[in-house]
């Protein structure tokens, strides 16, 4: 059985004040907080270890941007364009993507902790090698992301669009993909171990095993 799990929301300060990413820039270590980054563009920066906490993305549209390495705690992006987005090797804790568009961002080899991602479109995302624990996917499009080689704890896809995902040497056992929709999925037999489905998509990883299932009717 799959475990239930609480997802640990941002702890963020409710009166927080407006400020410009470029902000940054001011201290000599790149360095974030307490503040709210709304419609705004955010264009060709580069900035390793950026270090993001207790701030709100609203409205901000992040356009060739590298944050590697980042370290994103009690963070909130909300109706927030991070396409192309590289976010490898970060460390990111009590974040919260919400209606978000993250077409092809590279999260990998990075590590996730108490994240959501709500009514997303994360088509061609990359979390290869991304170590997750206590992790949502609720109601969002995954189309052809690549999950290889990931370690997954407590990770729920919640009516997910998960088509073509690559789950190669990614073990599902325990994870419950009943209410996702796919036609494919890149996936072997051993990984499958103990993941939860639906009849109906049991019905087709049958032909992963060669068997082919009849009707009784």
């Amino acid at each position: 059985m799959s475990q239930s799990f609480k997802i640990e929301l941002p702890k963020i300060f409710s009166d927080l004040e407006k400020a410009n990413f470029q902000d940054i820039f001011y201290d000599e270590d790149p360095y974030l907080s307490n503040c709210i980054i709304a419609d705004t563009v955010i264009d060709k920066e580069v900035v390793e270890k950026l270090v993001v906490s207790k701030v709100i993305f609203k409205n901000a549209k992040f356009i060739d941007v590298s944050f590697r390495k980042i370290d994103l705690t009690d963070v909130i992006f909300e109706n927030c364009d991070l396409s192309n987005a590289n976010l490898s090797e970060g460390i990111i804790h009590r974040v919260n993507f919400k209606n978000c568009k993250l077409l092809g961002s590279d999260f990998s080899e990075a590590n996730l902790g108490n994240v959501s991602f709500e009514n997303c479109i994360a088509n061609l995302c990359n979390f290869a090698v991304t170590r997750f624990k206590q992790v949502i996917f609720d109601n969002s499009i995954l189309q052809s992301a690549n999950f290889y080689d990931c370690s997954l704890n407590k990770v729920k896809f919640y009516e997910s669009d998960i088509n073509d995902v690559d789950f190669s040497q990614t073990s599902l056992k325990g994870i419950d993909i009943s209410t996702c929709n796919f036609e494919k999925l890149n996936v072997t037999i051993e990984s499958l171990n103990g993941c939860e489905v639906s009849t109906e998509q049991a019905i087709g990883f049958a032909s992963l095993l060669g068997l082919k299932v009849k009707s009784l009717n």
